[in-house]
């Protein structure tokens, strides 16, 4: 069971986006994407031994989670970062890491007092 209160502000959302990203792949994947260049899935997959229907699906992953978009270019589409999306996960982390902050704070007060 999970100690994590599924109501904290931003859980659901947080929790597609590290979902996303806890494969090793798709992570990858994303941190060639954070240059800000747009790539096709040819170049993405260039140079790794990932198929192109491999690499499509982990794009596919994370487009759903918000993480990369794409735009049509002639036949191929494009992939680019969304940097705005990371904002959403560090803003669950500081509110998580509030919450510890807080319940150490009362531990250590109940011990001490």
């Amino acid at each position: 069971m999970s100690n994590v209160d599924p109501g904290l502000p931003g859980a659901r959302d947080a929790a597609i986006l590290f979902a996303a990203l806890g494969d090793p792949t798709r992570l990858s994947l994303l941190t060639t994407l954070s240059d800000g260049r747009r790539r096709s899935i040819a170049s993405l997959s260039g140079g790794t031994d990932l198929t192109r229907q491999a690499i499509t699906k982990h794009l596919g992953v994370l487009q759903q989670a918000g993480l990369v978009e794409s735009i049509r270019v002639g036949r191929e589409s494009h992939y680019g970062f969304r940097p705005d999306r990371v904002e959403t996960m560090r803003a669950y982390l500081e509110n998580v890491s509030r919450q510890w902050e807080d319940a150490l704070g009362r531990l250590r007060a109940f011990v001490e007092g």
